[in-house]
């Protein structure tokens, strides 16, 4: 694919902008992304996910009154939270147990939530699935329950156990 704006030399750098919900894409050489002030990867003031991490991670709730994090450093592997932000990843699976309270304002910041609620494959992750519909309905059921719908409450409460049956059975 040729640059789109000099259409001489071949595009290398593919941005994609999306501004105020509006997606646009751009496929230039260096020399045009250069000049129309395009951040390059890999050059002195180019993008660099390892910045983009380091400064979310240095992001620490502004209530005055938080106190400081417990765990400074992970008891399996040794790891500081230090080492963690410049690193951009963790040395074990303990590592998230550890550090969760520096974590989960950084998710809620991220990502808008500290639960994940994305795509499920389908071919592995029926019983997910499952178990995020029992999640909900359990919700519902508080809900109907708080409200005194007793009768929705009943409904709710069959089709959890239908669930609940089904997720055992698999």
């Amino acid at each position: 694919m040729l640059c789109q704006e000099c259409g001489k030399r071949p595009s290398t750098l593919h941005f994609t902008k999306i501004i105020g919900g509006e997606k646009t894409e751009f496929h230039l050489c260096e020399s045009c992304a250069r000049e129309k002030g395009e951040l390059i990867p890999g050059t002195q003031n180019g993008f660099s996910i390892h910045n983009l991490l380091s400064g979310l991670l240095h992001y620490e709730p502004s209530d005055v009154g938080t106190a400081k994090p417990k765990a400074e450093r992970c008891e399996e592997c040794g790891l500081t939270y230090a080492q963690f932000s410049k690193l951009g990843r963790f040395g074990c699976s303990s590592c998230y147990r550890y550090f969760s309270e520096r974590l989960d304002p950084l998710f809620r910041r991220v990502h808008g939530s500290t639960t994940h609620i994305g795509k499920v494959p389908k071919r592995s992750g029926g019983i997910l699935q499952q178990k995020r519909d029992l999640e909900e309905l359990k919700k519902d059921l508080a809900g109907f329950i708080e409200r005194e719908e007793f009768e929705q409450a009943a409904k709710t409460r069959d089709r959890i156990r239908e669930l609940e049956k089904r997720i055992v059975e698999m």
